[in-house]
């Protein structure tokens, strides 16, 4: 196992799709968000390209690798994260299927190709530069999670770019972001499709919202079913288990 992990780092399990990813708890751990966005957007089995921007240590491309045969690229600007996610990708015997790319999110259009993918997701920073989310965050935290070096109109506009015409753009937000997001989405071409909204609990607010949009669709916006994490004992609702877990036989 040395070969595999430095410093402070663990070997975690994907459970629902029996792969390895490399964590550390000082530098990055993913979260429900990169989960659910990972399992909400459409993807082709058989075939595609896929570009997933601000990758962190290569969780959604991986647990994309579980639903399509198709070639996945991995877009991160941090050095110690794209590290992270090279080894999870040699670990699990992935490299045929997945790249990985230390690049600048606006500048991966022009390196990758315009309009050459089918399919973009994006996890992007959530608080604006000048947000305090948590005051103690490492570098490597307060650049995934804040507009330090990308915001969430450049990463829309690269995804755009990157997309073939009625090419799939997914993202995972914050809901009081709603608007930006459509806004910046129409602004570049992209006419969102499907919505869904995840709550902490029942009787509570969303706090989280995944988006799908295609390049040059008709409007035409489905609300999916609310999605709720937990359940009155605190507990995974049965919806969350499956999608971590992996469904009971």
């Amino acid at each position: 196992m040395e070969k595999w992990l430095k410093d402070d780092e663990r070997l975690d399990y994907l459970l629902a799709e029996n792969l390895r990813i490399i964590q550390s708890p000082s530098v990055f751990s993913f979260s429900l968000d990169a989960v659910l966005l990972s399992k909400f957007v459409n993807i082709p089995y058989y075939k595609g390209k896929i570009v997933d921007l601000c990758s962190g240590n290569g969780v959604v491309p991986l647990f994309l690798s579980a639903r399509t045969k198709g070639q996945i690229t991995g877009v991160e600007i941090q050095p110690r994260l794209f590290d992270m996610a090279e080894r999870s990708i040699q670990y699990n015997q992935l490299e045929n299927q997945i790249q990985m790319i230390l690049g600048d999110v606006k500048e991966i259009p022009k390196q990758l190709g315009i309009e050459k993918y089918d399919v973009v997701t994006c996890n992007p920073p959530y608080f604006l530069a000048h947000e305090a989310s948590d005051k103690n965050l490492s570098e490597h935290h307060a650049i995934a999670r804040h507009e330090l070096y990308l915001t969430l109109e450049e990463a829309i506009q690269s995804a755009s770019k990157l997309l073939k015409q009625g090419g799939k753009a997914a993202f995972v937000h914050r809901p009081g972001r709603l608007l930006d997001i459509v806004t910046a989405m129409r602004l570049n071409r992209l006419e969102p499709k499907r919505m869904q909204l995840i709550y902490p609990k029942e009787g509570k607010e969303a706090n989280t919202l995944l988006i799908e949009g295609i390049k040059d669709g008709k409007p035409d916006l489905k609300i999916l079913p609310p999605l709720y994490v937990y359940d009155a004992n605190n507990e995974y609702t049965t919806e969350v288990r499956d999608i971590l877990y992996g469904k009971e036989q």
